[in-house]
């Protein structure tokens, strides 16, 4: 988002939030309806629970189930829990089906029964296919509002088709299917090619074969690599057997592409993406409480070590003050690394088939930076406190250090990814950890070996 944007939500944020406090209700009405519904969306996010409900209150009901469907999925519960199922049945009414499975799936039971069966007989079988796929795989982002065509028709009749179909035609249609009698998916048929080749030549004739189908099962993040890759608009979705499912369009890829950059961010604080600014403070507590925890034990284990080397530290001062500089460096280090093998893993780019090739790149980059960083450190520890065998040991350490945190921010995140542990969330406080313990380990242990 620019800054020229941000300043205009902050700025509507501000005069929504006066209107209410001079309780002109009507006002904030009319500036709700001037509003697009991801506007809408991003204000709500940002207000407290009184002031969103009262908001949520005024916005017009025809726009509540694409509201619903833009807002955090905290936010979306506590949206939902103020809606009696007329509103909720009403906020369904005119969702695509991909946006429909997203929403229900956060609904009560009983409200999910009543908007199934208020679906016609095909309407609802299309639903519960998608529903049967997990949310973060194709099968789970497609719509099943498509546009078959048959190989052996001609482009005149594809013509006439469309035309009575007309308000039919699925949004965002940028190419027909082309598939066989037994719904097995061919290749596409381009809106371009259909409308600017002879009316008389076949669809087989004008037809792409480029266009490889998505399989049902793909993961979403795989599938935003496609899109991103190939620079598709929409792309079929295919079962086990190359059956045509449905498609997938490209303001769902950009979904996934968003929210997977909001976990990595969010991640690194061990939080989640979909987490309300402003939920229960109990309910905030307990979560943030868990990763507080697991980093208080990594502390005491650093501290631990440190106290290994009580009278060390008692007769040499100076280690007490420099020795937070080794973490720290390998703390930085590390994390350089840690988030340049997280981000391979989010793009694909990085397995156990390459990370071979990783881990030396990197053991090589921080074999230079240690080797630099440590006589800088070395120099100005010497001339700090007059002691050339403090020099040479803390650039020793930085050294050693240094080089752990390349090894372990190059293989961390694959081996908790091994295991079933999100990299994003976990990697940052284990990494801290071995920094701390290798940077006090390796400085403090040579200056017990050497220095006393």
């Amino acid at each position: 988002m620019s800054a020229q944007a941000e300043t205009s939500e902050d700025s509507r944020l501000l005069r929504l939030q006066d209107i209410l406090a001079s309780g002109a209700v009507r006002e904030a009405a009319r500036l709700l309806r001037s509003l697009a519904p991801a506007e809408i969306a991003h204000l709500l996010e940002a207000l407290p629970p009184a002031e969103r409900e009262i908001i949520w209150n005024l916005v017009d009901e025809e726009h509540d189930g694409q509201i619903l469907l833009l807002v955090t999925d905290e936010v979306r519960a506590s949206l939902i829990r103020h809606m009696d199922p007329e509103e909720l049945l009403a906020a369904t009414a005119n969702l695509d089906l991909d946006d429909l499975a997203d929403l229900v799936q956060q609904m009560p039971s009983a409200i999910t029964a009543e908007v199934m069966n208020a679906l016609d007989d095909q309407r609802r079988h299309r639903l519960e296919a998608v529903l049967s796929f997990s949310e973060d795989t194709a099968g789970g982002l497609m719509n099943t509002d498509t546009v078959t065509v048959r190989p052996e028709v001609t482009l005149d009749v594809v013509l006439r088709y469309l035309r009575r179909l007309g308000d039919g035609v699925p949004r965002d249609t940028d190419k027909l299917f082309v598939v066989n009698r037994d719904d097995e998916y061919l290749g596409v048929l381009q809106l371009s090619q259909l409308v600017s080749r002879d009316p008389e030549d076949t669809v087989a004739e004008a037809m792409s074969l480029d266009m490889q189908a998505l399989r049902a099962d793909m993961s979403s993040s795989e599938v935003a690599r496609r899109f991103e890759a190939h620079d598709i608009l929409s792309a079929p979705v295919i079962n086990e057997d190359g059956r045509l499912l449905g498609r997938i369009t490209v303001d769902d890829v950009i979904d996934v592409i968003r929210e997977e950059g909001e976990h990595q961010f969010m991640g690194r604080a061990g939080l989640s993406e979909e987490e309300d600014m402003f939920a229960p403070v109990l309910a905030s507590t307990r979560r943030r409480a868990v990763w507080l925890g697991i980093n208080l034990a990594t502390a005491f284990l650093a501290s631990w070590v440190i106290g290994q080397f009580e009278e060390t530290l008692s007769k040499i001062v100076a280690l007490a003050v420099l020795m937070p500089i080794v973490a720290s460096m390998g703390g930085i280090a590390g994390s350089q690394t840690l988030t340049l093998a997280i981000r391979g893993i989010a793009l694909g780019q990085l397995s156990r088939s390459n990370a071979r090739a990783l881990l030396l790149k990197e053991l090589a980059v921080g074999t230079l930076n240690s080797l630099i960083w440590a006589v800088v450190v070395a120099v100005i520890a010497g001339v700090w406190f007059q002691n050339s065998e403090i020099a040479v040991l803390i650039g020793v350490a930085i050294t050693i250090n240094l080089l752990f945190a390349a090894v372990t921010g190059s293989l961390l995140p694959l081996l908790l990814e091994k295991v079933g542990i999100d990299p994003a969330l976990a990697g940052s406080v284990l990494l801290t950890t071995v920094t701390d313990v290798v940077g006090f380990l390796s400085f403090l242990g040579l200056a017990s070996l050497f220095l006393l």
